[in-house]
């Protein structure tokens, strides 16, 4: 079986491709024979590190010659159908599920995450495309904005692809080298356009967690996007703090993750790096994304990002309180992610069922 995988891939996002990695892995382990296609905005770099093959996911002939060898296209994971951050994404990944359908191949929407879809004309869009599609999406909001813009058809609820990621005991050289000793806090944080100074108060508030003896660890999630921001956070700071490099490998951010004893995280990935390893989280939301993956996590949200309800000290007091109740927070994150661990890697099973009728 030839199956052509469709995402935001090859731009350096660790979250989005870790969701690679995870289909990627999860589909060899439904039939190690399976070939795999990536559109990819970096080929060679997708080639090098998956062992697929991989075309520009830019140039119209290579992708129809992929799709026209192809026993199936599969459109995701991630947040692909949205038009919250720019008016391309639709008509680009749409486009390429259209032109799988214009040659006779089935499309399996892979664990997306649908919206916000603000205009009309790209509800209409989504609407005729995904009509003669499989459709799993990944929480139970998505679902319902498919349901209200007319989707009518069966659509499945299943766990983010990577909560099925195998870990691979593979050890971060640079946290080695730091010999850190007592508890260490992780963070994500990304840029985000915001009237709340939101970096301020995380800047404040890891303050006061390293003054109790945490170590503040910021692990980036987007190459040097969030290496930039990391750093900005880290100068507000009075206490030190470290960065871990920006371009480790997915198997190095999710050993930091796991070897830290709590993450304050506004990445999605990042949150279920920690989840997938047993870490406990505080979230800090800029999308309704967070929120969700926190909900099914047993997880808190301290706050969002956009909304000035929330301050430093009440930010610091939900992860000491974690930190004082680690261990019970570990087992009631463990009973939530489990069930959706297995969940997650039946995903694949069902795409390649589906591509075989």
């Amino acid at each position: 079986m030839n199956i052509v995988l469709s995402g935001y891939y090859g731009f350096n996002n660790v979250g989005d491709e870790a969701i690679l990695y995870s289909i990627i892995q999860a589909l060899r382990a439904n039939d190690p024979n399976v070939g795999i296609t990536v559109l990819s905005n970096d080929p060679t770099y997708t080639e090098k590190t998956y062992g697929v093959k991989a075309v520009n996911r830019w140039k119209l002939p290579e992708i129809f010659k992929a799709l026209k060898s192809a026993d199936g296209l599969i459109s995701g994971g991630g947040s692909l159908l949205q038009d919250e951050t720019g008016p391309k994404s639709i008509p680009y990944y749409t486009g390429i599920m259209k032109i799988a359908q214009v040659l006779g191949k089935p499309v399996f929407v892979y664990a997306q995450g649908m919206g916000p879809i603000h205009k009309p004309f790209n509800q209409k869009i989504v609407k005729s495309v995904l009509k003669n599609t499989q459709v799993t999406v990944r929480d139970v909001a998505s679902k319902k904005l498919l349901e209200d813009i007319g989707l009518n058809h069966s659509i499945k609820i299943v766990p983010d692809p990577v909560m099925g990621l195998t870990r691979k005991d593979t050890s971060s050289r640079w946290w080695t080298e730091q010999g850190f000793n007592g508890p260490v806090v992780t963070v994500s944080v990304r840029d985000w356009p915001s009237s709340v100074d939101y970096k301020k108060k995380m800047a404040d508030a890891l303050d006061l967690l390293a003054k109790d003896g945490n170590t503040i660890v910021f692990v980036p999630m987007h190459g040097e996007h969030d290496d930039k921001t990391s750093k900005e956070v880290a100068g507000m700071m009075s206490a030190k703090s470290y960065v871990s490099p920006y371009d480790d490998s997915i198997e190095q951010k999710i050993n930091i993750f796991g070897q830290s004893n709590l993450l304050i995280g506004m990445r999605l990935h990042a949150l279920i790096f920690s989840a997938i390893t047993v870490t406990p989280f505080v979230a800090l939301s800029y999308d309704p994304k967070i929120d969700a993956f926190a909900e099914i996590s047993g997880q808190q949200v301290a706050g969002h990002v956009n909304v000035d309800n929330w301050s430093e000290q009440e930010l610091y007091e939900d992860a000491q309180r974690v930190l004082v109740n680690e261990e019970a927070e570990k087992k009631r994150l463990e009973d939530k992610i489990g069930p959706l661990q297995k969940q997650a890697a039946e995903t694949a099973s069902d795409a390649m069922e589906y591509f075989k009728r």
